[in-house]
């Protein structure tokens, strides 16, 4: 469906107004709306032009300015994305757009499972604490600023299916390439400290996590998704409860007001817009959670084998990974200047990179990379190198990352039901001409 992104605004509304408005403005059309855009609508409609729209009350039902007639369809505030789902919207970041060591607003990935909430007000939003816990808490986002210690942290977070589109055979799900991944630097409090003040009982072995997005069919007694993590995962001192991100607000597409950020494990254990964590005495339940959700086979399997139901674990810690992000595959260098500067960044879920390899020759050989320190724990690690071409013709370049208990990224695919975990070798095509 990556096609959407390049159709007008005009061919969009043309197709279905009702659902042109719920993918442009991250909301359902209000049935009563009477000719004009109302609430969350309007005020992104206004957003994206810059500035008010003083005869609002006056456009037709399916209205999009002129000013905006001509623009593909984009998610506002994330215009480098490629869009490949558009219900719930899903979208992913090309890798030479990675570039950067922290990753832009602009550019992290989205991953919803619902419909984002309509109305937020980080005035008047809450978060519960309640469960295993000796004291429940209520806690405005002032109230997370002012009782506990804000600390900001470069923290890596990546889509459990990041790969999933190079599996054969296919996996069903979004078929993710490389780009749904990024380090940005979050401002929060640790998720330990307010467990800790609300005293966690002995009974507590998992966390349940909710937000307030709400799911895909309309009815409210469902949730899209509710995950959690094991309480030793969750007392770690690099998990946050976020409101802000890169110094600014939260996108509203990465859970403004507020989120959970749960580095190095499945992005979906780091629930958006969210309002509770409940401590449980058993494993947490919710939605994706259960059957084969988030879980990959406890033993390797062929590509295309049936594996039972009870032969299935939770996926926890994300495997070593790297991602050439300069430069960009397909580009041509001339032969008398065969030198080419590679950079690209790398992460191993609760683990550390300790080397980056390069090979230009199909993995005959292998050139060591320069690798940097984490700018803190679950921080990517940024890597660079100069490659020499020995003479014209056609190359590829292959990352293999290796982490610091010497699990290597492998060439092919450990191929599983659901398309999870893909760490195979990043590549990137370069001529010598």
């Amino acid at each position: 469906m990556s096609d959407r992104k390049e159709r007008d605004l005009f061919e969009l509304y043309a197709e279905d107004p009702e659902k042109a408005d719920r993918i442009l403005f991250g909301r359902i059309p209000n049935p009563d709306r009477r000719g004009f855009l109302r609430g969350a609508g309007l005020t992104a409609m206004a957003a994206m032009l810059g500035t008010t729209i003083p005869f609002h009350r006056f456009m037709p039902s399916g209205f999009i300015p002129v000013a905006l007639a001509e623009e593909p369809f984009l998610i506002t505030g994330k215009q480098d994305l490629t869009i490949l789902n558009d219900r719930p919207v899903n979208a992913e970041c090309p890798a030479h757009l990675l570039d950067d060591e922290v990753t832009p607003t602009s550019r992290l990935f989205v991953r919803n499972n619902g419909i984002p909430p309509e109305m937020v007000d980080a005035e008047t939003w809450t978060l519960s604490v309640d469960g295993e816990v000796e004291n429940a808490l209520e806690l405005t986002i002032a109230d997370l600023k002012r009782d506990f210690e804000v600390l900001s942290l470069q923290l890596q977070l990546e889509c459990g299916g990041n790969g999933r589109s190079f599996f054969e055979p296919k996996a069903r799900g979004n078929q993710w390439t490389v780009g749904a991944i990024g380090c940005c630097e979050w401002t929060g409090v640790r998720l330990a400290d307010v467990l800790k003040a609300a005293g966690v009982k002995d009974a507590a072995v998992y966390t349940a996590h909710y937000g307030a997005d709400s799911h895909l069919s309309g009815d409210a007694d469902k949730l899209p998704i509710s995950r959690g993590v094991p309480i030793d995962k969750a007392l770690s001192p690099y998990n946050l409860i976020a409101f802000a991100q890169n110094g600014g607000p939260i996108h509203p597409m990465n859970g403004a007001p507020l989120r959970l950020v749960i580095p190095g494990w499945p992005g979906s254990c780091s629930q958006k817009w969210l309002t509770r964590v409940q401590l449980r005495d058993r494993i947490h339940d919710g939605p994706k959670m259960t059957g084969k959700s988030y879980r990959v086979p406890e033993y390797p399997v062929a590509p295309g084998e049936s594996v039972p139901k009870d032969a299935f674990q939770i996926i926890e810690s994300m495997p070593v990974k790297s991602l050439i992000t300069y430069p960009e595959s397909g580009i041509e260098i001339p032969a008398d200047k065969p030198t080419l500067a590679v950079r690209g960044h790398a992460w191993a879920g609760d683990n550390q990179v300790s080397a980056v390899d390069l090979s230009i020759d199909f993995g005959a050989t292998w050139i060591k990379a320069d690798l940097r320190e984490p700018a803190n724990p679950y921080a990517w690690q940024h890597f660079a190198a100069e490659i020499e071409f020995p003479e014209k013709g056609y190359y590829e370049i292959w990352a293999r990352a290796t982490d610091d208990e010497q699990r290597m990224q492998p060439f092919a695919i450990a191929w599983n039901p659901k398309g999870y975990l893909n760490n195979s070798m990043h590549r990137i095509s370069v001529r010598v001409v």
